[in-house]
């Protein structure tokens, strides 16, 4: 399949996605919502409604993040920018826009974004039990 054909096909997914995640929304501030209007009956039960507050509150943080990362793909798509790398201008691989739609970066890119940051690891996870010496029995 063309690149122009999965592109639009992935153009469809988000606004799927994106419309999912604002009925999704919806209902976890409802929720939010009613949650305050009930009341608690022993200290426990605050404590645990205190717990899930913060649970849905995260909750909704992520969806919002996501949601935010969506809009701005399909405002990429419709200014006809979308699948280009943001870092290098180069075409984003499909494998990785279709494993993360509204990616605005390649995987070269995102790496050296995430070094720069102190967020990248020198260590290589795949590689960390090679060399490591077995416990004395």
């Amino acid at each position: 399949m063309p690149r122009n054909e999965s592109i639009k096909k992935l153009r469809d997914q988000l606004v799927r996605r994106r419309d999912a995640l604002h009925r999704a929304l919806e209902g976890d501030l409802s929720l939010l919502r009613e949650l305050h209007q009930e009341k608690t009956g022993d200290i426990l039960d605050a404590a645990a409604d205190s717990v899930q507050d913060e649970l849905n509150s995260q909750l909704i943080e992520a969806e919002s993040r996501e949601l935010t990362a969506i809009n701005d793909a399909i405002t990429r798509f419709d200014q006809g920018c979308y699948g280009d790398c943001e870092g290098c201008g180069k075409p984003i691989p499909l494998t990785r826009l279709r494993a993360i739609p509204y990616a605005t970066d390649c995987i070269d890119c995102r790496r050296k974004a995430e070094n720069r940051n102190g967020s990248g690891s020198s260590v290589l996870w795949n590689r960390v039990f090679d060399s490591a010496e077995v416990d004395p029995v």
